[in-house]
């Protein structure tokens, strides 16, 4: 089936954020309404098809009360995993909850206790930092270094400073690592072997690893995501088809463990959070996803890489003092800026300011991210219709 991911859908005035989030820093740039913004993660594009009609469907029963969360749901969850992605699941493993964030959230509490730290790789989904603050424990960070490439033709590849990992990990108020697996932001699908180090380190030091995977569906052309439940029957896994199937606002997502007791505890912090009820529709749309839109992910794959492609030629053509990082997973492309920034006195966010006054395009600092080691970049959220990405590329090179 063909997909029109080119369709411009306004959203405006639906009330979703990442259009009608009323803008703080308008400036000099004219109106609110010609706005493009670039930043938060949903994408601008309709779900599958399958996903509408099954919201459809469920929308025709005119009652919309407590939801059980039935057998076909877990068969869904099951089946996509076993043959996506080579992870054989386990029906007991899985406990749903409203989201990555809240299932976050309930794995900290289980896990760790007030005072502990929480190891991440730097520069990080912001809400990790949050969600470990939130829940009494200090973030320990671990900062990714870019990789010098050994060709002038190839930007920096960011790594893991293993020396500095297993240094964090062996400080004894370190329980948890909480990782991002694609990563957000710097576009990392970690390989197989480096999950197997991580995993190694994280088990020498008895550190439970705690592993985000709600971007593990957008990978790009020549990458593999690998669950890290596949390398580490310990660690605890969160995931949802919300990013990937652009149904954020349904809020349903997994924590998956294999472990009893382990299980046990973050079912106890589910309800604690009171994170437990879903809605009617999520259920619904997840099977939806998993049964009958593989062909759509693959297609929005291809699009989002023609998206980063164009992106990375534009740049290259007027944005010279932009360096585009490498996008292996994601829809979110990390871009080193920092030669941009020494006219706007060396930050980012006032870079990111400045562009948005004048041109009204709305991208997020690196520095949300990681306050120094997002210093210099910022994201840029590439998953809208190829026009609507020229046209804020063109405006910004007005400036």
């Amino acid at each position: 089936m063909n997909y029109n991911f080119d369709e411009i859908i306004a959203r405006k005035g639906t009330g979703c954020v990442k259009w009608d989030s009323p803008c703080s820093v308008l400036g000099g740039f004219a109106a609110e309404s010609s706005l493009i913004p670039l930043w938060v993660a949903d994408m601008d594009f309709a779900v599958a098809p399958a996903i509408q009609e099954a919201i459809k469907r469920r929308a025709q029963h005119p009652v919309f009360g407590y939801t059980h969360v039935q057998d076909d749901y877990y068969e869904a969850v099951i089946s996509w995993f076993k043959r996506r992605h080579q992870w054989h699941i386990q029906r007991d493993w899985i406990l749903y909850t409203t989201g990555v964030v809240p299932a976050m959230s309930v794995a900290i509490k289980a896990l760790t206790m007030p005072g502990e730290k929480v190891l991440i790789l730097s520069p990080d989904y912001n809400c990790f930092f949050s969600s470990i603050r939130n829940n009494g424990c200090e973030v320990s960070e671990c900062v990714l270094t870019p990789l010098t490439p050994h060709s002038s033709l190839h930007t920096p590849h960011f790594e893991v400073d293993w020396a500095d990992f297993e240094s964090l990990c062996a400080d004894e108020k370190t329980t948890v690592f909480l990782l991002c697996n694609p990563h957000n932001p710097t576009g990392r699908v970690w390989t197989r072997e480096e999950l197997q180090r991580m995993a190694d380190i994280c088990h020498k030091h008895h550190v439970r690893i705690v592993s985000d995977e709600i971007h593990c569906e957008l990978i790009m052309p020549g990458h593999t995501f690998v669950p890290m439940g596949t390398v580490d029957p310990d660690a605890i896994i969160l995931n949802s088809p919300s990013k990937s199937f652009n149904i954020a606002g349904l809020q349903m997502a997994n924590i998956i463990c294999q472990d009893a007791e382990t299980r046990r505890r973050l079912d106890r912090a589910i309800n604690i959070n009171e994170v437990c009820d879903v809605n009617p529709f999520a259920p619904e749309a997840v099977k939806a996803a998993y049964n009958d839109s593989e062909d759509w992910i693959d297609a929005l794959n291809l699009y989002l890489w023609d998206n980063y492609r164009a992106l990375c030629d534009f740049a290259a053509q007027h944005l010279h003092q932009w360096r585009v990082m490498p996008l292996e997973g994601t829809y979110l492309v990390w871009v080193d800026v920092s030669a941009a920034c020494s006219v706007n006195g060396g930050f980012v966010a006032a870079y990111c300011d400045h562009i948005l006054q004048q041109t009204g395009v709305w991208l997020n600092p690196g520095t949300m991210y990681g306050p120094v080691s997002g210093e210099g970049y910022l994201r840029i959220n590439i998953a809208c219709p190829r026009t609507l990405l020229m046209e804020a590329l063109n405006r910004i090179t007005q400036i």
